[in-house]
């Protein structure tokens, strides 16, 4: 039961570095992007061609992971995504569901349709054995990253003066630009951020995960999850509802393996009739 518990705390764990991206975008910019899993895709393909035609080592791949989807986020966010702040969130949903089958399209015409296998190094392989439970290493590896990413992350929100130039952007963007805050410059370094984390979290899941083509449709389901079970408001609430999710879908898979991919709907459906506006919401701290 421990193995499976550990297990299901790294997935969980992996899936707020993917979903955490969203929640920043859709939570404190107001805008919808459901092409959030072409970023991730992104750092799991640049892992796997960096390792496997250059060379590179498994952390090296990490950061410039990271920072190519960064890269790639912020240029998309001065060419398109920028002009759809202002516009109706169905339209936001419809342009980033149309970025999502081009990401899909342009990555099986160059990379293939197979999936793609991630090496990892022999430090991050194998097993502990701790209190008769085995433990894998490169678990121990991705709740730690991702332990950090989550502190470094809520520390720059709510200590930091970008932190307070984001959240007065948000919620007055006139009134920002009157104090002399460049709104434009705030609102392109965090979705570069949102873009560069979910390019990390594809990166790590990369072996853990299905890396093909269909990723970013695939995963799509999840990220929406997490953001609306967890809520907006902070990164609090989609934290405590990936390892929620991610606990209860590998339970879920391991014991009941027949109905195992519905588990984490059910958990789902309970937490948001307990809590409609997310676990950690304005409303619900009213």
């Amino acid at each position: 039961m421990l193995t499976i518990l550990f297990d299901g705390v790294a997935y969980g764990m992996l899936l707020f570095v993917l979903a955490c991206g969203l929640a920043v975008t859709l939570g404190l910019m107001n805008f919808i992007n459901l092409a959030h899993g072409a970023f991730a895709m992104a750092g799991g393909y640049i892992t796997v061609i960096l390792m496997d035609r250059l060379g590179l080592s498994f952390y090296l791949c990490l950061p410039i992971a990271f920072v190519v989807a960064a890269l790639l986020g912020i240029v998309l966010e001065r060419l398109l995504y920028r002009h759809l702040y202002n516009r109706d969130p169905l339209d936001q949903v419809l342009f980033s569901i149309g970025l999502v089958f081009m990401a899909i399209s342009g990555t099986s015409y160059f990379m293939g349709a197979r999936q793609q296998i991630v090496h990892l190094p022999a430090s991050l392989q194998g097993r502990w054995h701790v209190l008769g439970a085995e433990i894998g290493i490169y678990d121990v590896f991705i709740i730690a990253a991702c332990a950090l990413i989550m502190i470094a992350l809520q520390l720059v929100l709510t200590r930091t003066r970008f932190g307070s130039q984001l959240r007065a952007a948000v919620d007055d963007g006139r009134v920002a630009r009157g104090l002399g805050i460049r709104v434009n410059r705030v609102f392109a370094l965090t979705f570069a951020a949102g873009s560069g984390l979910a390019g990390l979290g594809g990166a790590l899941g990369a072996e853990m995960l299905t890396l093909d083509p269909t990723f970013p449709l695939r995963f799509m389901i999840y990220f929406l999850i997490v953001v609306t079970v967890g809520g907006t408001t902070s990164m609090t609430g989609p934290f405590v509802a990936s390892l929620i999710l991610g606990i209860a879908d590998v339970v879920g898979k391991y014991y009941v393996p027949g109905v195992g991919a519905f588990v984490i709907y059910a958990v789902t459906v309970a937490l948001l009739l307990w809590r409609p506006y997310g676990l950690v919401s304005r409303e619900t701290a009213r």
